[in-house]
C-alpha cells in the first residue's frame, strides 16, 4: 500500500504592493524581492570563496579582481581556467534543478514531486551508464568520454520524461497519477542501471558509479557553455509561466474556469521541467534531492502559497555550490557533491512520508 504525501495547502497570502508597467500589473510582496536578493548575494560570496580554495589559496578580493579583469597572470589561469568552470557549472545546475523542482511541485500540488522521485534522473543515469559500460575500452568509448556521456544522459532523461508524459496522460495530467507513474519509472531506471553494472568491467563500473553519484569534478567550459545556452532559453520560458502556475495551484476546475488552457499549460510545464533536468544531469550527473528540498525551503522563506521559481533556482544554486565547497574543504576527504546532497535530502524525504502517513491515518 503506497503512501501519498499530502498536497500542500493553498493558503491565502497578504497582497503586496501593485506594480504597473504599461498595461501589465502585478502584486509584489517584499519577501519576493528580499529573498532572491539575499540568495543571490550569498551565492556570489560562496562562489568567490569556492574559487579561492584549493592547493593554491586565493583571497576573495583577489578572486573578484580577477573576475573583472584586474588579476595577475597566474591567478587568472587558476581562477578562470581551473576553478571558475566548476563553480559556474554548479551554479547553473543548481538553478536548473531548483526551477524544475518548483515547476513539478506546483504542477502536481505535491511536495514529493521532483525529478528524483519521477524517474527523470534515473533515466539520465541509465543513459550515461549505458554509454560508459557498452563502449568501455573501445575507440567509440574514448569519443563518448568527451561528448557522448553527457549526450547519452540527455537522451535518457528526455526518454524518461516522454514516457512519464505519455503514461500519465489521460485527457490531461493528474498530479497524483504523475507521481505514481514516476515512481514506477524510477524503479525501472534503477533496475536497468544495476543490470548494466553487473555486466560491466570493474574499471567501467567504477567510472559509472562515480558519475551517477553527481559530481562537479573536472568540469570545464565545455560543460558550462552548452548548459548556459540551454538555460538561456528554458529559464525565461519557465518564468513566463509564473502567472499560469499561480492559477493551476488552485486545481484543474478553477484553472479552467479562469480561462487557462489546461492541457497546453500542463504540457508546457512538464516539458520545460524535463528539459531543465535533462541538461543539468548531462552536465554534472544526477545530484540527488536538490529539486526535492529546495522548492520547500524557498516557499517557507518567501511565505507564499507555492514554490517560487526564481527563489527556488537561486537557493538551488547556493545549495549545490555550498555543498561542493564543503566536500572539498571541510570533510576529511573530497567527495562527490551528490553524496552530501543525498545525505541532506534523504532524511527530508523520510519526514515527508512519515508526515503523510500520519495525516492519512
Amino acid at each position: 500500500m503506497s503512501v501519498q504525501a499530502p498536497e500542500r495547502e493553498v493558503r491565502p497570502v497578504r497582497s503586496g504592493r501593485t506594480v504597473r508597467i504599461g498595461p501589465v500589473s502585478a502584486s509584489l510582496r517584499w519577501r519576493d524581492v528580499v529573498v532572491p536578493s539575499v540568495a543571490f548575494a550569498a551565492l556570489a560570496l560562496v562562489s568567490a570563496v569556492s574559487m579561492g580554495r584549493g592547493d593554491f589559496p586565493i583571497g576573495v578580493v583577489d578572486v573578484l579582481r580577477t573576475l573583472v579583469g584586474l588579476g595577475e597572470g597566474p591567478q587568472e589561469f587558476i581562477v578562470l581556467e581551473l576553478r571558475a568552470p566548476r563553480v559556474i557549472v554548479g551554479v547553473l545546475v543548481g538553478l536548473a534543478f531548483g526551477v524544475a523542482g518548483a515547476l513539478f511541485q506546483t504542477f502536481a500540488r505535491n511536495p514529493l514531486a521532483s525529478p528524483d522521485t519521477l524517474g527523470i534522473t534515473a533515466g539520465a543515469s541509465a543513459g550515461a551508464v549505458a554509454a560508459i559500460v557498452l563502449t568501455g575500452g573501445t575507440s567509440t568509448g574514448a569519443i563518448l568520454g568527451g561528448l557522448g556521456i553527457p549526450l547519452a544522459a540527455l537522451l535518457g532523461a528526455l526518454a524518461a520524461g516522454l514516457l512519464l508524459f505519455l503514461l500519465a496522460w489521460r485527457a490531461g495530467i493528474d498530479g497524483y497519477r504523475l507521481v505514481l507513474v514516476g515512481i514506477a519509472l524510477w524503479a525501472v531506471g534503477n533496475a536497468l542501471i544495476d543490470f548494466l553494472l553487473t555486466r560491466a568491467e570493474i574499471y567501467d563500473a567504477s567510472s559509472a558509479y562515480v558519475w551517477i553519484t553527481g559530481s562537479l569534478n573536472s568540469r570545464t567550459w565545455d560543460h558550462a557553455v552548452p548548459l548556459a545556452i540551454a538555460l538561456a532559453v528554458l529559464l525565461p520560458l519557465s518564468l513566463a509561466l509564473n502567472r499560469v502556475l499561480a492559477v493551476m495551484q488552485f486545481g484543474d476546475d478553477t484553472a479552467r474556469g479562469l480561462g487557462v488552457r489546461l492541457a497546453g499549460a500542463q504540457t508546457a510545464v512538464v516539458l520545460l521541467a524535463v528539459g531543465l533536468v535533462a541538461f543539468a544531469v548531462s552536465a554534472a550527473g544526477p545530484i540527488a534531492f536538490v529539486s526535492l528540498i529546495v522548492p520547500q525551503i524557498a516557499v517557507r522563506l518567501t511565505g507564499g502559497s507555492r514554490p517560487p521559481l526564481l527563489a527556488s533556482g537561486l537557493v538551488g544554486a547556493l545549495l549545490v555550490v555550498g555543498a561542493d565547497l564543503v566536500t572539498r574543504t571541510v570533510l576529511p576527504e573530497a567527495l562527490p557533491v551528490g553524496i552530501l546532497t543525498a545525505a541532506i535530502g534523504a532524511p527530508y524525504l523520510l519526514w515527508l512520508l512519515v508526515r503523510g502517513r500520519r495525516q492519512f491515518t
